[in-house]
C-alpha cells in the first residue's frame, strides 16, 4: 500500500473559509483561484499538482485571506482513487490555466554593493524582471544563486527574493518587483510601468490591464522556452526589459 501511495501523483490543497463579509470578498478570492489554475475538491478545498510554483501561490493567496480576517492553510495530498486524480488532471487541463504565483523592510535609500541575491531556480517572469531591476538599479555588482528550495540553506548575508518568506516577496497585493520599487523608494514612471505588466502576469489578477502585458507576457514565455539555463533567461530577459524600460521612457504608450 506504501508504495502504490508513493506512486501517485501529489497535489497541494488551500482549505479555507472567507469572510461572508464584504460580499466582493468571495469573488475577489474565486477570481484569483481561477487564474492560478486551482480546481476545487469541495467548497472550500482548491487543488493544485505540488511544486514550488504552486506552493507560493497557494501560500501568497493563503496569506491575503487570512489577512482579509479569513482562514486558510495549505497542504500537501496523495488520493489512493486515480479516478480524482485523473479528475482534477482533466479539470485542470479543461481551464486553459498554466498552474505552478513576508513582510516587506521599512523603505531605505541604501542600497546593497555585491551582495549575493537567491532566488528559486527555473526562473520566469517577476524572478527575471526582479534580478534585472536589482542588477540595474539596487546593486549593479549583485550576484545572483538560483536554488532549489528544498535544498537550500540560507547563509548569513544573503538577500532572498521572490522567495516564500524571503527579505523580499509578495507583500499584500504586491509583486516581488513592485516591493523591491517600494523598498528602495524607485519611483521612475517607466519602472512603475514596468510593475504593473509584471504585476498582472505574474499575480494573474489582470489588476492594471496595460497595453503591453500581453506582447511582453508572449516574449517572455519564448525566452522560458527556449533558455533552459537560469543565467540564459536572465541575460535574455535583461535584455527585453532593458529595451522596454527605454520604450517606457519615452512616454509611448
Amino acid at each position: 500500500m506504501t508504495d502504490t501511495v508513493v506512486s501517485r501523483a501529489k497535489w497541494l490543497l488551500l482549505i479555507h473559509q472567507v469572510p461572508p463579509k464584504p460580499d466582493y470578498l468571495r469573488v475577489k478570492f474565486r477570481r484569483r483561484l481561477q487564474r492560478l489554475g486551482a480546481v476545487p475538491l469541495k467548497r472550500t478545498v482548491y487543488a493544485l499538482p505540488t511544486g514550488d510554483q504552486s506552493r507560493e501561490d497557494f501560500e501568497w493567496l493563503a496569506r491575503d485571506i487570512i489577512a482579509a480576517g479569513g482562514e486558510a492553510t495549505v497542504c500537501e495530498a496523495a488520493f489512493f482513487d486515480a479516478q480524482t486524480d485523473q479528475r482534477l488532471l482533466e479539470a485542470i487541463r479543461a481551464s486553459g490555466a498554466q498552474p505552478g504565483s513576508t513582510m516587506v523592510p521599512a523603505p531605505s535609500s541604501e542600497k546593497p554593493n555585491g551582495r549575493v541575491w537567491v532566488t528559486r531556480a527555473a526562473i520566469y517572469v517577476d524572478r527575471i524582471a526582479c534580478a534585472w531591476l536589482i542588477r540595474r538599479f539596487i546593486d549593479p555588482a549583485a550576484q545572483f544563486r538560483f536554488v532549489v528550495p528544498t535544498d537550500y540553506q540560507h547563509q548569513p548575508g544573503e538577500l532572498r527574493f521572490d522567495m516564500y518568506d524571503g527579505e523580499f516577496t509578495h507583500e499584500g497585493d504586491l509583486c516581488t518587483f513592485e516591493t523591491l520599487c517600494r523598498h528602495y523608494a524607485l519611483t521612475d514612471p517607466a519602472l512603475s510601468a514596468i510593475g504593473e505588466i509584471v504585476h498582472d502576469i505574474d499575480c494573474k489578477d489582470d489588476k492594471f490591464l496595460r497595453l503591453e502585458t500581453p506582447g511582453v507576457h508572449a516574449v517572455l514565455d519564448g525566452i522560458v522556452a527556449a533558455n533552459t539555463a537560469d543565467v540564459d533567461r536572465l541575460a535574455r530577459g535583461a535584455a527585453l526589459f532593458d529595451d522596454l524600460y527605454t520604450q517606457l521612457r519615452k512616454g509611448r504608450p
